[in-house]
């Protein structure tokens, strides 16, 4: 991925965006393999260089992860299209259009995890997450438990980060008076995601 200076995206960036961004794909690439398997997943982020996640047992991503225990995790968001004619100030029938948008790609190592209470735990963290008012019973792996009978059929993964490029493409190489014109453009269209892309242009102008 190409990242200009102006796009760039330092450690408390990343993680604060990526912090209230939890649906991304994992993409495994395995050993001597044509094409890698991409899987679209729900993911906790721990804030600093942990995610935990789950899939299904019969899941094509298994054996490469088994091989090759790395792993990409991609998120991208706030994204829209900025017109041609928005995009210039000298002659908006020969502009060029571009594309505004956040994306966070995790390059780390993987590990499986298997074991039942530590799918448990895994699952709880990542449950907690995403529902913070503990309606949900605590993810258990006793016997007794309802959810022992679950467990076998997930694996989870415990992802570390090893490296990270992050980009925030918002217009950073424009004059002030190009990203008010293009803020403007982006304002009146509403479209989906605009308001989202507008709040990125003004939070790195």
């Amino acid at each position: 991925m190409l990242i200009h200076p102006w796009d760039a995206a330092d450690d408390a960036e990343w993680r604060e965006w990526l912090s209230d961004h939890d649906f991304g794909q994992l993409i495994a690439g395995g050993a001597g393999r044509d094409l890698p398997v991409v899987t679209p997943a729900h993911f906790a982020f721990d804030g600093d260089r942990r995610v935990v996640t789950h899939l299904a047992r019969p899941n094509p991503i298994w054996p490469l992860l088994e091989e090759h225990p790395r792993a990409l995790l991609t998120v991208v968001d706030d994204y829209t299209y900025i017109r041609a004619d928005w995009n210039t100030a000298v002659d908006p029938a020969y502009g060029v259009p571009t594309s505004y948008y956040a994306t966070v790609q995790l390059e780390g190592d993987v590990r499986l995890v298997d074991d039942p209470a530590a799918k448990a735990l895994l699952l709880e963290k990542q449950l907690r997450h995403f529902e913070t008012d503990g309606a949900r019973a605590v993810v258990s792996a006793a016997s007794e438990s309802p959810d022992r009978r679950l467990l076998p059929g997930i694996r989870g993964i415990e992802f570390t980060i090893t490296g990270v490029r992050a980009k925030f493409k918002f217009g950073g190489n424009k004059t002030d008076e190009d990203r008010e014109r293009i803020g403007t453009h982006l304002a009146e269209r509403s479209g989906r995601l605009d308001a989202e892309a507008l709040a990125q242009l003004r939070r790195r102008g």
